[in-house]
């Protein structure tokens, strides 16, 4: 293992953007980087020594959000395909966290439930072919949005209502290949089974995209963890597997082999484990993974330890050879 930093401005700095990293793609000059606090996404460009020379794009500069510029987005995932920058939302529900020492006041907070709409997207972003520059894009959102159309859904409607700590609907990670967008989920896992969906979207006009339907699931038999992220890997999918609660881990990367088929049901011997990826107590999250153009992967992590933190305002991410 390598480490590599990733340096950020003072903007992103005091924002905490590179101590909450949450999706990662490559460029042609360097990295897509996306943290779950904002509604940014920034691009890192390769120096020599560490990526840098950090431009910040602002989502509603791109698409309409549903709920106003400034609400955060909690982008999960980053994809970059077929000449588009694809970003998705976490779709999940939050329960305030405990601040109080008062029981009463705590108790209240566990109680308290926040939908924020900004979450609840799916973004295809046009990538200018020489510099990389997104231009307006489209968006899956409000009535159109994925939550729709789950609502009847026999696996996973029942989860809708719950947050995404306690196991209810959230996504974290895209890919895209050829037509098929997968998304990830890091919960709900069913007695076991992680979910992954397969989609197809179009074009809708004046902005939107719309969800061809029918949409597939797939059931991927983790050992219990859920889709933390996921990236192409030729004819495979590259899995992040971590815990779908608030536990710390363990978390490795597993190859799923799509095939022709593309089963609904995968067991465990369908599915190869390639990393096992180091994790930190309450710290060194691993929340990210994209393949480099020399085949390595990078893997970037939530609530960095100390240890990760760069003089620069940067923060080190870890690069295996697979």
């Amino acid at each position: 293992m390598e480490q590599v930093e990733l340096r950020f401005d003072h903007a992103s700095q005091a924002s905490q953007t590179h101590t909450n990293l949450s999706a990662i793609r490559q460029s042609s000059t360097g990295l897509w980087v996306a943290g779950d606090e904002t509604a940014t996404f920034e691009h890192l460009t390769w120096t020599g020594d560490h990526y840098g020379g950090q431009r910040t794009f602002h989502l509603a500069d791109h698409v309409t959000l549903p709920a106003g510029p400034q609400d955060e987005a909690d982008i999960e995932g980053l994809a970059r395909a077929n000449g588009y920058l694809w970003l998705v939302g976490s779709h999940s529900l939050k329960r305030r966290k405990v601040k109080s020492k008062d029981p009463g006041k705590a108790a209240e907070r566990l109680a308290t439930l926040v939908r924020e709409e900004n979450r609840f997207i799916l973004a295809r972003l046009p990538l200018d072919p020489q510099s990389e520059t997104p231009g307006e894009g489209a968006i899956l959102s409000g009535s159109r949005a994925l939550t729709t159309h789950l609502g009847e859904d026999p696996h996973l409607a029942p989860f809708l209502a719950l947050p995404g700590k306690d196991n209810g609907l959230d996504v974290e990670g895209i890919a895209v290949t050829e037509d098929r967008v997968y998304l990830g989920l890091r919960g709900p896992v069913l007695r076991g089974w992680a979910v992954v969906l397969e989609l197809r979207v179009e074009d809708a006009g004046r902005g939107r995209l719309r969800l061809r339907e029918p949409y597939r699931k797939h059931f991927l038999d983790l050992d219990g963890l859920g889709v933390r992220d996921m990236c192409p890997d030729g004819d495979s999918l590259l899995l992040l597997a971590g815990p779908s609660m608030d536990l710390d881990g363990p978390v490795r990367v597993v190859r799923w082999r799509l095939g022709p088929e593309r089963r609904g049901l995968v067991p465990a011997d369908e599915l190869e484990t390639v990393l096992e990826l180091p994790y930190g107590v309450r710290c060194d999250h691993p929340e990210g993974l994209a393949r480099l153009a020399d085949g390595r992967l990078i893997v970037v992590y939530d609530s960095p330890s100390p240890a990760r933190i760069t003089p620069a305002g940067g923060v080190l991410a870890d690069v295996f050879e697979i």
